[in-house]
């Protein structure tokens, strides 16, 4: 197996106010790779992105991007990195093409009209090349911040929220630039609220909760092992209640009494479905169709976090 290209070993940051930002965080990622970290507000997501690009200090433990540790290799390091920040800070009286090309000559790379050109042109921007940044709305300038990133050719590129709060049009160009430079090779590292985003996107998901990764696990694998499917009957009758002869069963009246929900683990040897089915037969219970459906990531994630919030374990 080829080494990672990021490789996160106990990394774990607490500030003077006895805060722990990130306890004990070892993760690796892979060449040409999308990992998408998911986690509530102040899980420690942006905490962990900063320490990698040099943003942040961690207390202990170690990162290397590439075969180069963040700290001692700083200026090899960070060269290979992009960072797209959630808050937007651009230089504001330049224009677009001199911020870009000025970003790209930060990491001393030799000027490239055409490279700056396409990056422009995939983000909608080359007919605002000569506009001044402070004119520009806030998505124009959401995709300057990723121009910016973009330019000097990164092959590890960290998006931080991209795209929250901005139009569909960015989110469709966003998503589809991600595909072309995984393509290449370059390998992406995002955190978002947008779920669904990271279930089409990424290849692997962390699931990250008051500064700890509870969970790292192929996307495939995740919603096959914890998904869950819920079965809706559509019943004949509405009912006032349930009936005590269905209390084996979790089930929960919904609709104005018109349905009944049942979830079930679609990976275990008997769903319980069939014995349902003959109970509510037995009880005289009327159905007239029935709907499984597969939980989404949404729903696993909540899950996850609020059953290690709680003190069980996942």
């Amino acid at each position: 197996m080829a080494a990672p290209i990021l490789d996160i070993r106990n990394l774990s940051k607490t500030y003077a106010s006895g805060l722990t930002a990130l306890a004990d965080v070892s993760l690796q990622i892979s060449k040409g790779e999308i990992f998408a970290l998911l986690g509530p507000n102040g899980a420690g997501k942006t905490t962990l992105i900063s320490i990698v690009c040099g943003i942040a200090t961690a207390s202990s433990g170690t990162a290397s991007v590439a075969g180069h540790d963040i700290v001692g290799g700083y200026r090899a390091a960070r060269t290979l990195i992009g960072l797209v920040p959630q808050e937007l800070s651009t230089d504001t009286w330049e224009t677009v093409l001199a911020t870009v090309n000025y970003s790209r000559e930060l990491f001393g790379r030799a000027p490239n009209r055409a490279f700056v050109e396409k990056t422009l042109r995939d983000l909608s921007l080359w007919e605002k090349r000569n506009d001044r940044i402070m004119t520009l709305s806030g998505g124009m300038k959401r995709r300057v911040m990723i121009a910016k990133a973009l330019a000097h050719e990164p092959e590890v590129l960290f998006l931080d929220e991209p795209t929250a709060g901005v139009d569909v049009e960015l989110r469709r160009d966003m998503w589809a630039l991600v595909h072309e430079m995984r393509s290449r090779g370059v390998t992406i590292i995002l955190t978002t609220h947008y779920i669904d985003e990271a279930e089409e996107m990424a290849d692997r998901i962390g699931v990250i909760s008051r500064g700890k990764l509870i969970l790292v696990e192929e996307k495939l694998a995740l919603m096959r092992q914890l998904g869950k499917k819920q079965l809706t009957v559509q019943l004949t009758e509405p009912l006032q209640q349930l009936p005590t002869g269905l209390a084996d069963w979790p089930l929960e009246l919904t609709n104005d009494g018109t349905q009944l929900q049942f979830r079930f683990d679609a990976n275990a040897e008997r769903t319980g479905i069939p014995g349902l089915l003959r109970r509510l037969d037995e009880l005289g219970v009327g159905y007239k169709d029935l709907h499984t459906a597969q939980s989404s990531l949404e729903e696993i994630f909540v899950s996850l976090v609020s059953e290690r919030e709680s003190g069980r374990h996942v």
